[in-house]
Formats: C-alpha cells, structure tokens, sequence
C-alpha cells in the first residue's frame, strides 16, 4: 500500500508521481498539478525525486542535470525568484554525428527547444557555497548543448509547482564535440543564434544564464546540496536556455551556432 511522503504530509507523492509517468509512457497530457492537487515547492520536489525512483527501478540511468528558469521573464512570468533542476537520462540524450542530430518527434508530448551550455565534470561538486570559480575547476570541457524542453501538463498551463515535479520540463537533450578550452573563455559573451527552416528565429547571450552559466552551475550544485545530492564526474550539466523556447513540429529542422564552436543541426523525423 502507498503512503503519503512524510514530508510532504497529505498528498500521495508515489502516486502523483505515477500519474507523471504514465503521461509520458502514454503520451499523454494531464491536468496541472497546481490546480488538481494543491502542492507546494518541498512536495513537487519529492514528486520529481519520486518519479525518478520509478525510472531509476525500470534499469534507466542518470547523466546529469538541467537547469530550468533562469530567464528573468520566465521567473516573472511564474511569480519566482530563482530557478529549478531536474535530471537527465541516457535514454533522451541524443547522438550527434557529423554535427548532426536525429531525433523523433514522435518521442515528446508537445516539444520546443533551446539552446543553452553544457558542462562536463572531471571534479565532484560536493562542498556547500560552490561558486563559479568552483565550477570551471571541476569542469573539464564545455559545448553547445540543445534542450527539448517537455510538458506532461496539459497545453503548457505550467506553474513552479508543475514544472518541478514535472522534472522541470525537461525532455531531452544534445550537444556538439567537448571543448577544452571554452570552459576558461567568457562564457558569459558567447553568443547563439537558432535558425529555424532557414529564417534566423532566436539569438541570445550566455549572460542570460542567471549572468552567467558558471553562475547557473554553482547555483546548482548548491541546490542539490539541500536535498542530499552531489554533482559527481562525468556527470553533465546544462546550464539554462540562452535564448526562447522555439515550438517543435515533425519535418524541422534548426540550426544551432555559437561562437567559436562547429554549428550544430537538429533535424525532427
């Protein structure tokens, strides 16, 4: 029998957590949580925790972590002050092969993208107070990463809470070859551009990351710590989009390119 979550008395966190997970198996959508179930920050964040049990017990593995909400207008948009995280899994990290990427539509609910950094630890993040100086330290190569970002919440009608339990949103992911030596440029002047089908769709700085994506990365590895949990080598991080969520459909195409890196294209089949 399912019990509540101690500490998130009065839900069913397994059970929510279920419902999550059968939206995505199933693809299909469901109501928002913050208007279904009534649950705060703490509760949606032992959904998410819940939820990746589930995965974790069907044989799926962790690679690392995202960070959502790290635009001030998405923050404004959902009355927030600070971003959220969830975990990457090997099953949605996409293979790049000549500078490209494959990626079946048909994997996602109802996806948009982004483009955003991503780094590769060498060094475990474990101690509290991280900074970014912290970060580049433990970092051994960066690249343009690609985020499909994904809601099991029905028509994107998202509130913090959906997002966080809903592992941020998070569908999945990919990126270009490792760089050495953008870990130790200013990752906060790179700049992106998406074209998206030929017509230039989006642009943005690494500055949007929370000022910058080192920053991002600390404030992370500070979260975790909160909840018990260590950012380890090899695990990777991306950052926080850098530019808008562009809408997705079966037969695009997008090209990603930043500055000193080999572009990156994105076809959905």
């Amino acid at each position: 029998m399912t019990t509540a979550d101690p500490r998130s008395p009065g839900h069913d966190v397994e059970a929510i957590a279920r419902r999550l997970d059968h939206a995505w198996t199933a693809r299909t959508p469901i109501a928002p949580l913050s208007d279904t179930d009534a649950i705060d920050v703490a509760t949606a964040y032992d959904i998410q925790t819940a939820w990746g049990r589930l995965r974790l017990a069907r044989g799926e593995r962790i690679v690392g972590r995202k960070i959502g909400l790290t635009s001030p207008a998405i923050q404004a948009q959902l009355g927030v002050s600070e971003p959220d995280y969830g975990a990457l899994w090997a099953a949605s990290h996409y293979a790049t092969r000549d500078g490209v990427v494959t990626i079946p539509a048909a994997d996602f609910l109802q996806p948009r993208i982004e483009g955003e950094i991503a780094f590769r630890l060498s060094r475990p993040l474990r101690q509290p107070g991280v900074t970014a100086e912290q970060v580049i330290a433990a970092t051994d190569a960066c690249a343009l990463a690609v985020e499909i970002v994904d809601s099991r919440i029905a028509d994107w009608k998202i509130k913090l809470v959906d997002t966080i339990a809903d592992n941020a949103s998070y569908g999945g992911f990919a990126h270009g070859p490792w760089d050495a030596a953008m870990r130790t440029s200013d990752l906060a002047a790179l700049a992106m551009q998406i074209h998206h089908n030929g017509t230039l769709a989006a642009e943005g700085l690494g500055s949007a990351a929370l000022g910058n994506p080192a920053l991002s990365t600390a404030w992370l590895a500070n979260k975790l710590l909160e909840f018990g949990v260590n950012l380890e080598p090899g695990d990777i991080v991306i950052s926080g989009g850098i530019t808008k969520m562009l809408p997705v459909k079966p037969g695009d195409t997008f090209r990603f390119t930043l500055t000193g890196q080999p572009d990156l294209t994105v076809n959905f089949t």
